[in-house]
């Protein structure tokens, strides 16, 4: 489920990223709630990265405060952090979507 839609609505890079983190939660054997809980916040901030991405694209770099080519690189680490922070803090619900549906497919069961 999970790779299906990283390949087909993310960057490659984004579509990588998640599939390692699927192939972490599924694991050769089984991979612990833990493991699944974590992959899950993975791939939540990484969804959110990818939406605040959208979010600061119209904006430009305030000369007052720095600006310049610096803030420019820099961006999208800051964006990525942004990310990482919110799925830290709650998110959105993605991630226990995601662990619902990982634990149900390991557990060989529908979701």
């Amino acid at each position: 489920m999970i790779d299906a839609f990283a390949s087909a609505a993310l960057p490659q890079s984004d579509a990588a990223a998640t599939a390692a983190a699927s192939a972490r939660a599924k694991g050769a054997k089984g991979a612990s709630r833990e493991q699944i809980a974590q992959a899950s916040q993975d791939f939540e901030a990484m969804f959110l990265s990818q939406m605040f991405q959208f979010m600061f694209e119209g904006l430009s770099a305030d000369p007052e405060f720095g600006g310049g080519k610096a803030e420019t690189m820099y961006r999208s680490l800051m964006i990525d952090e942004y990310g990482k922070q919110v799925a830290k803090t709650g998110g959105l619900g993605i991630a226990d979507a995601v662990s619902r549906t990982l634990l149900a497919a390991q557990e060989g069961r529908a979701a």
